[in-house]
C-alpha cells in the first residue's frame, strides 16, 4: 500500500483506544478530544480474546484503532513469555484482523528494543532488527502482525516520560527518577546507555498529526529529537527542577538484569520530520513537562 487517506465521512466515526488505563493512552485520548473517543482498559477489552476484539471493533465501528495495550515488564517476560506474547504479539494480530475486517486504520506502538543496541548512530526505520530478549521478540512479532492490516502505522517509541505526580500506575525510568528527585533523593543513571527520550504528550500529538494527514502506512520512529546518555537526561531534569539531588553514575555491567537491554537505543526521527511532523528536542520536552512545577514551587500542582 503506497498511502492512506482518511475520507471526510470517517472523521465522524469514533477513535477506539485500547489499553486505556496506561500512561500513553491518557495522552492519546486527550490528543483526540475533539473526536468521539472510546477508550477501553483491559477489564473492558482483553485484546488476546479474539472473539471479544472482533465483536467490540464491529460494534464501535471506529475510523481508527489505536493500540496502547502492552506487556511492558521486561524482566518478567523472561519467566512469563506466554503473557508477553499474548498482549504484545497475538493481541495485536487480533486487532489487525478486526481493523482490516471493518476498514479501520490500526495504529500500534512498538519499541527501540527490537534493535540489538550495537549501533553507533541513531537507528532508522530501515535498519535490521535483532531483538535480544523475550520482551523484545514479542514486540517485534507484534510489529509484523500490525503491518498486516491495510494502512497500519507502527510507531516506535522509547524511554517514555510525562507522568503527573499523582499517577498511581507503573512509571518509566525518567518518571521514577523525577519522583525521587522531588523528595530530595539521589538517583542512579546509566552513563553507557544512549537514548532518545519520548515525551508522551509529543508522541500523542504526532500520532494525531499522522492520522489526520493520512500518512503513508509503515513504521515511524516517534521520539523527541536529539540523544543523550541516561545520566545527562537525569541531570537535565534535575536542573529544571532545581533539586539538590545527586546523579550517581552507573554502568550496565554494574546492574544485574536477566533481560538484555540495548546499550545504544537512540532512534532517528528523520522519516517523521520528512513526513511533515518535526519533533521538539528532548530538552525542550523536559522543560515543558517540569518547568511549571519548578516555577510554582509546588510540584504536585502543575498539570503534565
Amino acid at each position: 500500500m503506497r498511502g492512506w487517506r482518511v475520507g471526510k465521512i470517517e472523521v465522524l466515526k469514533p477513535v477506539l483506544v485500547t489499553g486505556a488505563s496506561g500512561r500513553l493512552a491518557t495522552f492519546v485520548a486527550e490528543a483526540f478530544a475533539d473526536r468521539r473517543v472510546v477508550a477501553l482498559s483491559r477489564p473492558a477489552l482483553d485484546i488476546f480474546d479474539a472473539a471479544a476484539v472482533r465483536r467490540t471493533v464491529a460494534e464501535v465501528a471506529p475510523a481508527v484503532v489505536i493500540n496502547c495495550a502492552a506487556y511492558n515488564d521486561v524482566e518478567g517476560a523472561e519467566d512469563h513469555a506466554s503473557a508477553a506474547l499474548a498482549v504484545n504479539a497475538f493481541g495485536v494480530r487480533n486487532l489487525a484482523r478486526a481493523a482490516a475486517a471493518t476498514g479501520a486504520r490500526l495504529v500500534h506502538y512498538s519499541t527501540d528494543f527490537v534493535f540489538d543496541g550495537e549501533a553507533d548512530r541513531p537507528y532508522t526505520e530501515t535498519d535490521a532488527t535483532r531483538p535480544q530478549s523475550i520482551y523484545a521478540a514479542s514486540k517485534w512479532l507484534g510489529e509484523r502482525f500490525a503491518l498486516q492490516a491495510p494502512g497500519a502505522l507502527v510507531l516506535r517509541v522509547e524511554s517514555l516520560f510525562g507522568c503527573s505526580p499523582d499517577w498511581a500506575g507503573p512509571r518509566g525510568s525518567l518518571d521514577a527518577m523525577v519522583e525521587r528527585m522531588r523528595i530530595g533523593q539521589d538517583v542512579k543513571a546509566f552513563t553507557d546507555r544512549v537514548v532518545t527520550p519520548s515525551y508522551m504528550e509529543d508522541v500523542a500529538r504526532a500520532t494525531r498529526a499522522l492520522v489526520d494527514a493520512g500518512a503513508e502506512s509503515g513504521i515511524y520512529h516517534v521520539v523527541n529529537s536529539g540523544l543523550a546518555t541516561w545520566d545527562r537526561v537525569a541531570a537535565e531534569a534535575a536542573h529544571v527542577l532545581g533539586t539538590e539531588s545527586r546523579i550517581l553514575p552507573i554502568t550496565l555491567s554494574e546492574v544485574r538484569m536477566r533481560a538484555p537491554r540495548p546499550r545504544y537505543c537512540a532512534l532517528s526521527n528523520a522519516k517523521l520530520t520528512a513526513a511533515g511532523f518535526p519533533m521538539p528536542e528532548w530538552q525542550d520536552a523536559i522543560q515543558r513537562w517540569l518547568g511549571p512545577r519548578a516555577l510554582a514551587g509546588h510540584p504536585g500542582e502543575a498539570r503534565t
